[in-house]
């Protein structure tokens, strides 16, 4: 692991110390309750008292997982409790009134990509809710070359991708930063 240099380090403080408390109390818990599924993460299924049905599975790239009776179900772009609800109500067929539980033992589908003009670029993946500076930070920074007023994230939402606009000198003198977005899986960060 490469040592972090002092440029890199006073982001990270930047970044802690500078967002706004509104954007600090919408924060949603991650993961929980509201933690969407997606490929790759890592769950425990266990029925209470029925060992054979106790099972750690992988969410596939298509979404879905197998489990035991039951066959294959989507379990990406869902919450915990709305996967939970779907395999209690599968199940009841086969065991009667069952105390079935779902928690996300390994998350693996939070990922951002940095790209471009950065000392670190590459795939990123999230165990915490990151900012766009803390994402930069992670990256080892911008290379002196880096365009720091054009950095942009790419966000795809449904049909067509969403394109935020991120200036870096902004930012880190305290202004406009409501462009420090949280970043959502699969967001690309674009440095010129």
């Amino acid at each position: 692991m490469k040592k972090m240099t002092w440029k890199a380090l006073l982001l990270i403080w930047i970044c802690m110390t500078t967002m706004p408390l509104q954007a600090a109390e919408k924060m949603e818990e991650w993961p929980g309750e509201g933690y969407i599924i997606g490929p790759g993460d890592v769950l425990e299924i266990s029925v209470w008292k029925v060992e054979d049905m106790t099972k750690l599975v992988t969410v596939l790239p298509d979404n879905k997982i197998s489990f035991p009776l039951i066959g294959e179900v989507v379990a990406g772009e869902k919450t915990v409790i709305q996967l939970k609800k779907e395999l209690e109500d599968k199940i009841t067929h086969f065991v009667p009134d069952p105390n079935l539980s779902v928690m996300v033992q390994q998350v693996n589908s939070m990922q951002i990509y940095v790209i471009g003009r950065v000392n670190n670029p590459g795939r990123f993946i999230l165990n915490t809710n990151v900012n766009v500076l803390q994402a930069l930070a992670m990256a080892g920074g911008l290379n002196p070359f880096a365009k720091r007023n054009k950095v942009k994230i790419f966000r795809e939402k449904g049909d067509k991708p969403e394109i935020f606009n991120f200036r870096y000198d902004d930012v880190s003198h305290g202004i406009q930063l409501e462009q420090n977005i949280r970043l959502k899986r699969g967001d690309v960060i674009v440095v010129p």
